[in-house]
């Protein structure tokens, strides 16, 4: 899970905004999408069979200690699978494999590394400890990979982009060469008001796909870098750097490939802030003046007079983890091939033996919670007297802990054409502190979905917030991301902050009090306190946007300035028939 709720936000500014825009008087008790004044007659069934004590009873079961976590390739995971197929099977919903089965197999590599570092800069040796100040895995799947004696030089934050004139390499060959980079996107500030950002690069503020960490390392793997590092910031990185050795230490996954991923860098890792400015100091550097000439696109790379040795000993097992997946066929013959996807991961962090004590990372609001409100939307689709014009299929993904795995594998292998998928709809995490007046959206205004986001919010006399901090790029870190990669429009959605009955500070101490007590952590239980009344209107938004785009007139589009629509118009463009109409 990597939802917002991990981060701090400003929430002075999206409640303002919210009051701004909030058209509704004040009591608002009803805003329930069940209410005659919110919706149509055909959706009231199925809205009805949306309940908080469905989500409850479904969370309850999967994080249960029986799940040990629902680590993928574990008896968590076999159970969890059960758990699903079950309960698709109770509702009616055909296989949604085309071979007849409710599982995709998801063919995985799981690695256990062991890794050792130090740098030798200028006259001193730094020698680093693991995880406190650095992590590393190396995500070729062979027992040792070594990097020795390796030169280093800084590249900034690591990014090659033609349309913004961008190229942090600068033709700089870096092969056998440790390169050290800066988290997130360059930060360029507005050459008219030094306090604002150029919004004509990497979208101002908001983060794009150049900031994230996983494109940083693909980059580095096609300059050929023994290894790349990462200098983690929180700030930038949008989250602590607890979150990155907690997850990095442990047992990570990958997608089985031919080539055993040996084009990968052999050693990916992170570094603590601190250690890095370490680093700099004694190879005659300043951290911060460099980071500072990092933000122009005149940067060159500047070789640290540094050398990196850098050894991974890995684990190694091979395992066919599962996406679970059901369907409920169109109504309309000429229609029922084309699809509406929804989406949430299934997978948690397992069980960690080390512990002493409680030693299960039950996962319940990540993301427990996310798939039983997408078990309770499958069984408000099939209340519907007449099932949509278009199918729809509920794909419970695996391994989105271990880097979107799960949804990354059915994008790239999807069971059916994504040029005759029209939308992604993901849920990661739902509201368990009550009713809100607002609902947020992840990313910027970039498909037409969001126009259906804002239409249902309206029915249910709730405002839509825009991204309050998309510069953390929230919208690349969850599942729905690697359909919007392949170019299927694909929507996210985060809880309000404006809750009923609440003051204006209920929403960030609850967010925090999660972050800095459960995220990731084996106290991620159920809790006496929750109220999942704000989850079922969410749920109820989410079904109305699925049912209205598989019922609409044509498919759900990129906007202009989107990142994904060149994909998307190309699919279309080269599919052999063009999608079919009403």
């Amino acid at each position: 899970m990597n939802k917002r709720i991990h981060a701090t936000i400003s929430f002075a500014a999206v409640l303002s905004f919210t009051l701004a825009c909030t058209t509704a008087p004040t009591n608002l008790n009803t805003n329930s999408a069940t209410s005659d004044s919110a919706v149509s007659a055909e959706l009231k069934p199925a809205f009805a069979a949306i309940t908080a004590d469905g989500i409850m009873q479904h969370t309850k079961a999967i994080s249960a200690d029986e799940y040990e976590g629902r680590g993928p390739g574990t008896k968590g995971e076999e159970l969890t699978v059960k758990y699903l197929t079950e309960q698709y099977q109770r509702l009616g919903l055909k296989p949604g494999n085309p071979d007849g089965t409710y599982v995709q197999k998801v063919p995985l590599v799981g690695f256990t590394g062991v890794p050792t570092a130090s740098f030798t800069a200028g006259s001193k040796q730094i020698n680093l400890t693991f995880p406190q100040d650095y992590v590393a895995v190396s995500r070729r799947f062979v027992p040792e990979s070594k990097v020795e004696n390796s030169d280093m030089v800084f590249v900034g934050y690591g990014v090659v982009a033609p349309e913004y004139g961008w190229d942090d390499y600068k033709g700089l060959d870096v092969r056998g060469k440790t390169i050290v980079m800066l988290i997130n996107d360059p930060q360029v500030p507005d050459s008219s008001d030094a306090a604002k950002l150029d919004d004509k690069m990497f979208k101002g503020k908001a983060m794009t796909y150049y900031g994230r960490w996983t494109y940083k390392y693909e980059v580095a793997a096609q300059k050929g870098a023994a290894a790349a590092v990462i200098i983690h910031e929180t700030g930038p990185a949008g989250y602590p750097y607890e979150v990155v050795s907690g997850s990095w230490s442990r047992e990570n996954f990958d997608i089985q490939t031919p080539d055993k991923n040996m084009g990968r860098a052999a050693v990916e890792s992170w570094i603590t802030t601190d250690r890095a400015k370490e680093l700099f100091t004694a190879s005659g550097q300043d951290f911060d003046a460099l980071k500072k000439a990092a933000l122009s696109k005149d940067f060159k790379p500047v070789v640290l007079n540094a050398k990196a040795n850098m050894t991974v000993k890995n684990t190694l097992r091979e395992i066919n983890s599962n996406n679970v997946i059901g369907k409920l066929e169109g109504s309309d013959p000429a229609l029922k091939n084309e699809y509406v996807v929804y989406t949430a991961h299934w997978d948690h962090l397992g069980r960690d033996p080390k512990l002493t004590g409680d030693q299960i990372f039950n996962g319940a609001l990540d993301n427990a919670t996310g798939t039983a409100a997408l078990l309770e939307i499958a069984e408000a689709f099939t209340k519907l007297p007449t099932p949509p014009k278009r199918s729809i299929l509920f794909l419970a993904v695996t391994a989105e802990e271990k880097g979107l795995l799960g949804a990354k594998y059915y994008a790239e292998n999807p069971l059916y054409p994504l040029n005759k998928t029209l939308a992604n709809i993901n849920m990661d995490g739902v509201n368990q502190w009550g009713r809100t007046r607002d609902i947020t959206m992840v990313g910027d205004d970039n498909s037409t979905l969001i126009d259906l986001l804002r239409e249902a919010a309206t029915a249910q006399k709730r405002s839509v917030n825009p991204d309050p901090e998309s510069e953390k790029g929230f919208y690349y870190r969850s599942d729905h991301f690697e359909f919007a990669k392949q170019g299927v429009p694909a929507l996210y959605t985060d809880s309000g902050v404006d809750y009923e009955g609440k003051d204006a500070a209920f929403s960030k101490q609850k967010r925090d009090e999660y972050t800095n007590k459960d995220y990731h952590k084996v106290s991620d239980e159920v809790k006496p306190d929750w109220d999942l009344t704000g989850a079922v209107d969410d749920a109820q938004l989410l079904t109305t946007i699925g049912y209205r785009v598989a019922q609409a007139d044509k498919f759900p589009e990129w906007k202009a300035g989107s990142e994904f629509k060149a994909k998307r118009d190309e699919m279309m463009r080269g599919a052999s028939s063009r999608p079919s109409t009403p």
